[in-house]
């Protein structure tokens, strides 16, 4: 990873503003994105005054938004939903004044200075940005699965579950969310079945345990799915089994896809630094390639992708954030008293 200098040439970076543009809005701070990343951000920019404005965008909650029960956030030994986690965490961001709008970021130029961030609801100036994009559900990439999606395909066991009672469904996958949202499922199913590429699971013990235990779910090791079959819904899966070749069909009414994730750095992909898998690079202080950008949660974290340490890096970009603006507000302030004291 490069050296991250806090160090930037302000004066050689322009505001600039055509006549009859939209109306810009200035802020101090907004963040991108409203997982628990983002809003405990929020929730920590707003404790210093910041007034931050959070974009929500299209994922509200991120992706523990789509996880049916965490059994390992602290303060809650009993369990909580992903959703009502995030509801919680908006609650209080807004406490202390965030503000918290549903529009998403269309693009954001890092080359000028405030900071551009256009959305399809107008264009905002930041002096200082905190980028909580998240990331994504990687596709299958067989035929039929983009067909079907909305039609049997699924990413999201909490938001589609409840279509699919006293049904089989598939559940493509072996690590944590897969066998999450596959337990999830087993609520309204009356079969899941988990297919995964390897002959043993990924996922952690627990739910190892749990899924093993659960007398409504079966696995399918070894195999991949090749194909997402039906009219105009879904009515089954061609799988592959990747030691033999051998193929079959396994009848099913819904597929649900777990396997693996995709960061959302599209719109700063040649603005920031970013690892070959696309990740933002930040340092320990979540500050990435640009002064006065930071990042925070699984956009950045390949390696976790934890609830709690999403909420910390967010906790720590908002602090990062706060002090890059006080030192500015100083270096301009002892420049305007030179100037002044220059006439």
């Amino acid at each position: 990873m490069s050296d991250i200098s806090l160090s930037l040439d302000f004066s050689r970076l322009t505001q600039t503003e055509e006549e009859g543009a939209e109306e810009i809005q200035e802020r101090d701070l907004i963040i991108i994105g409203a997982g628990p990343a983002g809003l405990t951000a929020g929730l920590y920019a707003g404790r210093a005054q910041l007034r931050p404005l959070i974009l929500v965008g299209q994922s509200f909650g991120g992706q523990a938004a789509t996880t049916s029960e965490m059994e390992n956030y602290p303060g809650f030994p009993e369990g909580i939903g992903g959703l009502a986690l995030a509801e919680q965490m908006a609650s209080h961001a807004k406490r202390f004044e965030a503000e918290i709008a549903y529009e998403e970021v269309t693009s954001v130029d890092l080359s000028t200075y405030p900071f551009v961030i256009n959305t399809y609801g107008g264009v905002y100036h930041a002096k200082t940005l905190i980028i909580c994009t998240g990331t994504s559900a990687r596709r299958l990439g067989v035929p039929g699965e983009s067909k079907f999606i909305g039609r049997g395909v699924s990413f999201c066991a909490t938001c589609d579950g409840y279509f699919y009672k006293d049904k089989t469904v598939v559940v493509v996958g072996g690590g944590d969310s897969a066998l999450d949202e596959g337990l999830y499922l087993t609520r309204f199913a009356r079969e899941v079945i988990i297919i995964h590429r390897r002959d043993r699971l990924r996922a952690n013990p627990t739910l190892q345990r749990r899924a093993r235990a659960n007398p409504k779910v079966r696995f399918v090791f070894n195999s991949v799915v090749e194909e997402v079959m039906g009219e105009q819904t879904v009515k089954a899966v061609r799988v592959r089994n990747v030691n033999t070749n051998e193929e079959s069909l396994i009848e099913t009414e819904g597929v649900f896809v777990y396997i693996g994730l995709i960061p959302n750095t599209t719109l700063f992909k040649d603005q920031l630094e970013l690892t070959t898998d696309g990740y933002i690079v930040t340092d320990k202080r979540q500050r990435t390639s640009v002064p006065g950008v930071y990042a925070a949660g699984d956009v950045q974290d390949p390696w976790f992708r934890q609830v709690v340490v999403a909420a910390g890096a967010g906790a720590a970009a908002a602090i990062e954030a706060e002090r890059f603006l006080a030192e500015k507000a100083f270096e301009d302030q002892a420049e305007e008293d030179e100037e002044t004291k220059g006439e």
